[in-house]
């Protein structure tokens, strides 16, 4: 297991997170419920700060499913705010990549990954047009750049 520091408060700020709000009920479940733009491809690094960023009522992830093709080399479990994190590898070759957060209690939340190395035009865009995309969904900004 690796321990993962926790992030420092100024980071909390930095997360790059577009939520959507959940479907009125009656309607189908969607499949994308927000987009994410980590700094780096260091999971081990951005998945605490993301996991901080997040709101409270979300509750705890206790397990991430994320495409080990975008990530550098990651264990299978992180120590994040003294919480133990199950990292799970997909290697399911699908476009555009996405992180799938579990929460005993809450279900399962899907994010659109945006690559790191996009540039903030680029971002801006594959976070709006998610958000665009979901008919049914108001736009929740956690935070943006």
């Amino acid at each position: 297991m690796t321990l993962a520091p926790p992030p420092p408060l100024s980071s909390l700020s930095a997360v790059r997170l577009r939520l959507v709000s959940q479907p009125a009920q009656g309607h189908m479940p969607r499949r994308i419920d927000g987009a994410w733009w980590p700094r780096s491809p260091d999971l081990a690094t951005e998945l605490p700060r993301l996991l901080a960023g997040l709101p409270h009522a979300w509750g705890q992830v206790t397990s991430v499913l994320v495409d080990e093709t975008v990530w550098s080399p990651f264990p299978n479990r992180l120590l994040v705010a003294n919480q133990v994190v199950r990292l799970r590898r997909t290697t399911t070759q699908h476009s555009p990549s996405t992180v799938c957060l579990l929460a005993p209690g809450r279900g399962r939340c899907d994010l659109l990954v945006v690559p790191p190395a996009a540039t903030d035009a680029e971002a801006g865009r594959l976070m709006e047009s998610m958000a665009t995309d979901l008919k049914d969904s108001a736009g929740l900004e956690v935070a943006a750049r």
